[in-house]
Order: structure tokens, then C-alpha cells, then sequence
């Protein structure tokens, strides 16, 4: 009897020896990012949140002269190019004669990505024209994977198209095709998009309605009104050994920073062979690169940092590439036309009797090396946008989640950018040196499964591998532009649904994503945005 009193008066709070002591709450560690706001370290603004000009504002910590280099990079990025010769404005001329935009800005808009073509109801299809930021890569499929690079085989360069190139150009200049008078404004070809349907189901119900880009190219220059399902297939583009390749413009902030990455610091995350057993294997891709083989450098090769699968090494080749490649603007980089050579490019020339030397009699390029550095520095020195609702809590769980399920294991958050050295060939900003920035990317390749996959090789890339997207900003993507989509070829409408599109190494995260509850989904939704 004494002993149920006790054990009475332990159980109303008596004074009894023993006492019940409540469990203590679960610890929760949260990631070192969680609390971060200078993505960019000093580079990060905080005056251009939540607008439509978040990524376009310059690196606050630019000395005077180098904001003034900026600038007029800005006007150089923004310029629209038009048919040569131009006598009123001449540094405007030189535009194509086949290209696929007209400016820089039009497959970057304000910046950022470009808008996902859209169709009406009415349509099954839509033609790519003058605001379409997306493109075609194009090659010939390799006898077989390439696995070094040597001047022998081309350094695992794609295979060029023979009389089309590596890209597909679809626009052009008034009188760039033979048959320009049923075709005019034509470039190489016309593309067509669809798109295929289809969804997924969480455990609790929720359906997402997915869509993936389908691509359709007609009407080749060398065989007009052919296509694919034509009795006799003629022209080269068409044939089936031509792998094609869609390609989404991508936001240009930042750039600069991880080209100042370290080598040695993003080789130290390669793990080509999965010896830690976590299912993610990232690798370097080793690419051909220009300013060395400019300066005579033996064996012209760099780490890949840029492009979808890293296929360019330093925001100069990738700017001064694309200058030349998208718009057909040549320079001191790429002198050369990107279709020269081909019999679109010398009947062009016999037919207009135009001379094509670039900007003067002397064959100079048509973008100087003035136009050509601004544009450059404009690229490398844009500023990183902060993250935004770090107290918030789902925002920080999010964070958490967004460790746990090992997202962390390809959008590896930190880096600190290098002290000393060039990027590009040329001197570094002291605005770039030194800065602990918060990118999430690893900067390397990654199988991301058949979902994904173009099965285009670029370099030592191969058909299903792509490079970790950064994702600072992302949470700005549609503040910036309402019809920006996600992932190479836009395909995903919102965050949610570029997770769900991932595969191959990504397949556990991904997984792991969808066995998260609705809320907990939703946080780590959160947390991106908030970046």
C-alpha cells in the first residue's frame, strides 16, 4: 500500500527521491549555408531583390574604371546587329548570314534565361523564329567514345556537320538562302517544337503534369522542302548519323566567380569511379581551348566550366564564342565566320557581291578587341543576387532537407575563388580574388539519366551527362522573366518539376524528394527560392 502511495505522490509532483524528467527536444543541426546571405561575397547585391533586374546590376566592389569597362559592356551586350554593310552605323554590321538571334540579350534576357516558346491552344507545333532562345547543337555521330583529347583526333571536339557546322542556325538575312524568295528571313533550315506529355504521382495523391521538348527540322538549305520522312532523304543534315542537341540560353550573373574557382578545388570533388560508393560520380570535362591555342600553347587544352556540359573554358571563349556562333558576329577570338567554307556561306557571297572582309577593307573582325574585352568584363563582373527569407523557417528546413536527401552531393554550396592568377588569358578584377561564394554546383559532369539525355557527346561529355546547374538566383528566375523555364531545354515550368525530371546519379535525391510529405516538399521548394 505504501509503495502505490509513493509511486502517487512521484506521479502528482510529491517530493519523492525519484523525479520524471522530460525527454529533451531532438537536436536539430542545420546545414553551414543555412544562414548565408552574400552568395557572391562582396560581389552580391542587395538593392535588386525581387525585380525584374536582379541579375543585371554590376559587381558593387568595382573600382571606377572597371564599373565604367562594365558599363559599356552593357551597351555592347544589348546591341542589336544588323545586315552588312551598315554606312550609318558600321559597328552594328555583320549580322549572320545565318544566325539565331540578333543580340545578346534575346537568349540571356535581362540576364537571365530566355522564355520558353510557348503554343497556342490550337497548335501542336510552333516554329522557332525571333524570340526563340533556344537552339540546336549539332554533330555527326563519332565512330567511337572519345576518351582523350590529342590534336589528332580534334581534342574530342563534336563532329562538324559537313556543309552545316555545330550549330543549327535558323534565322537569316534577307537574301541568305538561294531560294530567299520563298524563303525569306530562312537560315539553314526551320525547327519546329512540340512537346509530349505526360505525369507523375506522389504516395499522397498530388499529380504533376510534366512536358518534354520534341524538335522537328524541314526545309534544309541544301535540299529545300525536304524533311525527315521524305522518300529520298538527300541533304546532309538530315541524314541519320546527325545527332542535334537543345540548348536554352542561360543567366549570365556570376560568371566570372566560378571561372576563379581554384582547378585543383573543383578536381578534388571528381569521383569518377563512385569510390565512396554514394551513387554520384562527377568528372571533369577536358575541352579545346582557343586562347591557348592563340598563344601557341602545344597541347590546347582546359577544364571545361561553362555551357550545359562544359564545353568551354573561360567566360571569354564562351562570350566571344557565342558572338560569333549565335549571332555571326566575328572577332579577334573567332575570326572566321562559323559557316565558312560551307556552300551556303560562298554562293551568299556570289549572289550579293558583297565582300565579306568584317569591319574594314583589311579583313579586321566585325567586333573590335574594344567591343570584344567590355563585352567580356561586362560577363565576368555582373553581381550575384542575395538570398533572400534566411530567417524564415520553412526556408530553413528546407535548407536541411535540401542536405538530407543529399542534394549537396552535385550542388555542392561553397567555394573560395583564387587569389592570384588570369581568367580568360587576361588579368583578374581584384573584385573576383578572394571571395567566398556560395554557387551550389560542383561545376562537373553528371549522368543524369535517359530522361534527360540528348545523346549528343561534346569533348569527353557523353550523351547523358551534364554539368551541375548552379543555383544561386534561381528563386529570381521568373521575377526576372515570367516565361523562363528550367533545365537545358526549358522543359520544366516550375522547380518542382526540374527536380522530378532528375535521373541517373540524381535518381536517389530525387527519389528521396518525392517520399518527403507535401510540407516538407514544399520547404525545400522554399529554400531554393530563397537562393
Amino acid at each position: 500500500m505504501s509503495v502505490m502511495m509513493t509511486i502517487g505522490l512521484i506521479g502528482c509532483g510529491g517530493s519523492g527521491d525519484e523525479t520524471t524528467v522530460p525527454p529533451e527536444p531532438p537536436v536539430v543541426t542545420y546545414p553551414a549555408f543555412t544562414d548565408m546571405t552574400a552568395a557572391g561575397g562582396a560581389t552580391t547585391t542587395y538593392n535588386a531583390n525581387n525585380s525584374g533586374h536582379g541579375f543585371s546590376t554590376p559587381a558593387p566592389n568595382l573600382s571606377e574604371n572597371e564599373l565604367a569597362l562594365h558599363l559599356e559592356g552593357d551597351v555592347n551586350f544589348e546591341a542589336s546587329f544588323t545586315t552588312a554593310p551598315n554606312t550609318e552605323h558600321p559597328e552594328l554590321d555583320g549580322l549572320g548570314p545565318v544566325f539565331n538571334n540578333a543580340d545578346c540579350n534575346s537568349c540571356h534576357q535581362r540576364d537571365g534565361r530566355n522564355s520558353t516558346p510557348f503554343l497556342a491552344a490550337n497548335e501542336t507545333r510552333v516554329k522557332l523564329g525571333s524570340a526563340a532562345g533556344i537552339f540546336l547543337r549539332i554533330s555527326k555521330a563519332p565512330d567511337e567514345v572519345c576518351t582523350q583529347g590529342t590534336a589528332d583526333n580534334n581534342y574530342c571536339a563534336p563532329i562538324a556537320v559537313p556543309d552545316f557546322g555545330g550549330q543549327l542556325f535558323h534565322r537569316g538575312v534577307l537574301k541568305a538562302r538561294s531560294d530567299w524568295e520563298s524563303n525569306a528571313f530562312v537560315g539553314q533550315a526551320d525547327v519546329y517544337l512540340s512537346y509530349e506529355r505526360s505525369e507523375i504521382t506522389y504516395a499522397d495523391g498530388k499529380v504533376v503534369k510534366l512536358k518534354r521538348p520534341l524538335f522537328e527540322v524541314e526545309n534544309p538549305y541544301d535540299a529545300p522542302g525536304e524533311t525527315k520522312q521524305s522518300a529520298n532523304v538527300t541533304s546532309n543534315l538530315l541524314q541519320d548519323d546527325v545527332l542535334m542537341g537543345w540548348r536554352n540560353g542561360m543567366p549570365v550573373f556570376g560568371l566570372g566567380l566560378l571561372e576563379a574557382i581554384p582547378e585543383a578545388d573543383i578536381l578534388a570533388n571528381t569521383d569518377e569511379n563512385d569510390a565512396n560508393g554514394d551513387g554520384i560520380s562527377g568528372r571533369a570535362n577536358w575541352v579545346f581551348d582557343a586562347i591557348k591555342a592563340r598563344d601557341g600553347v602545344e597541347h590546347p587544352v582546359s577544364l571545361g566550366r561553362f555551357g550545359w556540359k562544359a564545353n568551354t573554358p573561360s567566360v571569354r571563349v564562351q562570350s566571344l564564342g557565342a558572338l560569333r556562333g549565335d549571332i555571326g558576329i566575328t572577332n579577334p577570338l573567332f575570326p572566321d565566320e562559323s559557316i565558312a567554307g560551307t556552300s551556303l556561306h560562298d554562293a551568299y557571297l556570289t549572289r550579293t557581291g558583297f565582300v565579306d572582309t568584317g569591319s574594314d577593307e583589311n579583313g579586321a573582325p566585325e567586333a573590335d578587341a574594344a567591343f570584344s574585352d567590355a563585352v567580356t568584363f561586362y560577363a565576368e563582373t555582373l553581381a550575384v543576387p542575395a538570398r533572400r527569407n534566411v530567417d524564415n523557417s520553412d526556408v530553413r528546413e528546407g535548407a536541411r532537407l535540401f542536405e538530407h536527401i543529399n542534394c549537396t552531393g552535385c550542388h555542392v554550396a561553397s567555394f573560395t575563388t583564387k587569389t592570384v592568377g588570369d581568367i580568360g588569358g587576361e588579368p583578374m578584377s581584384d573584385s573576383l580574388k578572394g571571395q567566398v561564394i556560395y554557387p551550389f554546383t560542383d561545376m562537373l559532369l553528371h549522368d543524369m539519366g535517359d530522361e534527360l539525355a540528348d545523346g549528343r557527346p561534346d569533348f569527353l561529355a557523353n550523351g547523358n551527362e551534364w554539368r551541375t546547374r548552379p543555383l544561386w538566383g534561381i528563386g529570381l528566375t521568373q521575377t526576372v522573366n515570367p516565361q523562363a523555364g528550367f533545365l537545358h531545354d526549358g522543359r520544366a515550368a516550375t522547380l518542382e518539376e526540374a527536380i522530378l525530371w532528375h535521373g541517373g546519379e540524381a535518381r536517389k535525391s530525387q527519389q528521396a524528394f518525392m517520399a518527403l510529405t507535401l510540407a516538407e516538399r514544399e520547404q525545400v521548394i522554399a529554400f531554393l527560392m530563397s537562393l
